[in-house]
């Protein structure tokens, strides 16, 4: 078989998009913005007669399963491995990663497959997740055969805390010189896995993606100073990053190969770090319908661009307008005509 140019590793979650109510809300404890609830509560919800389902959008989802899917649309080959129960959203998740042009393997556990619903209560969205088979993925699926030949595995950056797993991985691609891609997530994984990130970022190729409030996180983590960078604007952020932050970043990639750095800030565009060299692509805003995987479109476009020898700031350039797109859907339910007019930058 053919090996992916983009081999994405991570948690396969179906995403169903939902309007509830607040009595829902207090039923079911969905008060945080994100969060993870017992299987037996989303089991619960998923029987909700107050729910319409027949409108509701379930869509396949997990950042590394985001990141396959737009990658194939752009017409890069693409694999996805990870975990999933034998059940209905096993299907959903399963057909629509093939029909997307991923060559999708799942190996099947006797948990339920995961899911994530976000929730919009009255124009706010929150998230409650219950991963379920995607927690049983371990080093013993990914075999040598797996990782050869790639370009780029992407790793989901919520298997940080499965050690065993991601060090198998980053050492079986680095013997085989592929470097690995890992979005940082979240700030709670950035805040608790800071200095695996570093370690990674040290020893080995490593393309790391995150956003403002994950980079400021890991600054402050890595400084052991107290995080005081709350309630900022989005502008604010970007200065932070830009004056204080980048410099720190630039020592750490001066001369080297890797780590590349990529800094998501949204509508406000871009930043890469590699080198010691910083490179800034702006974007505009537009309104979105939800922000969920416009980070993983941006990473699939940048790691796909930079595959078929583009610069960095071409490479973001891509990242900021693919993810412009997927604003404008549910998840990453978008259709692959939407994107062929990138696919054929890609060709040229």
């Amino acid at each position: 078989m053919e090996n992916a140019e983009l081999l994405c590793i991570g948690n396969p979650i179906v995403d169903v998009f939902i309007n509830i109510d607040n009595d829902l809300v207090v039923k079911y404890g969905i008060t945080d913005p994100v969060q993870h609830i017992r299987r037996d509560q989303a089991d619960a919800i998923l029987q909700e007669k107050s729910v319409d389902f027949s409108k509701v959008v379930k869509s396949s989802g997990g950042g590394a399963a985001n990141v396959a899917k737009i990658g194939a649309m752009l017409g890069m080959n693409t694999s996805f491995y990870g975990c999933t129960g034998d059940d209905e959203l096993s299907g959903i998740f399963s057909e629509q990663m093939t029909g997307a042009g991923v060559k999708t393997t799942l190996v099947k556990s006797h948990n339920k497959t995961g899911l994530c619903f976000a929730c919009n209560i009255d124009g706010e969205l929150r998230f409650a997740a219950s991963p379920g088979a995607a927690l049983d993925l371990n080093e013993t699926h990914i075999g040598e055969d797996v990782i050869r030949g790639s370009d780029v595995v992407v790793l989901d950056g919520y298997i940080l805390d499965r050690r065993a797993l991601v060090q198998h991985i980053f050492l079986k691609a680095s013997r085989l010189g592929v470097p690995v891609a890992l979005d940082a997530a979240s700030v709670f994984q950035v805040k608790i896995m800071a200095e695996e990130i570093l370690t990674y970022s040290r020893y080995f190729p490593l393309f790391l993606f995150m956003n403002a409030d994950e980079t400021i996180a890991l600054y402050h983590t890595i400084r052991r100073g107290i995080d005081e960078d709350t309630g900022l604007t989005e502008k604010e952020k970007e200065t932070i990053i830009l004056r204080d932050i980048c410099p720190m970043l630039k020592v750490i990639t001066d001369g080297e190969l890797y780590p590349i750095i990529v800094v998501k800030l949204g509508g406000r565009g871009a930043v890469v770090i590699a080198g010691g060299n910083v490179y800034r692509e702006e974007t505009f805003t537009i309104t979105p319908h939800d922000t969920v995987g416009a980070g993983d479109a941006f990473c699939a476009a940048f790691l796909s661009a930079w595959i078929r020898g583009k610069s960095l700031s071409e490479c973001a350039v891509l990242g900021n307008k693919v993810a412009r797109e997927i604003l404008e859907v549910p998840g990453t339910y978008i259709k692959d005509k939407k994107l062929k007019a990138f696919a054929k930058i890609l060709q040229k």
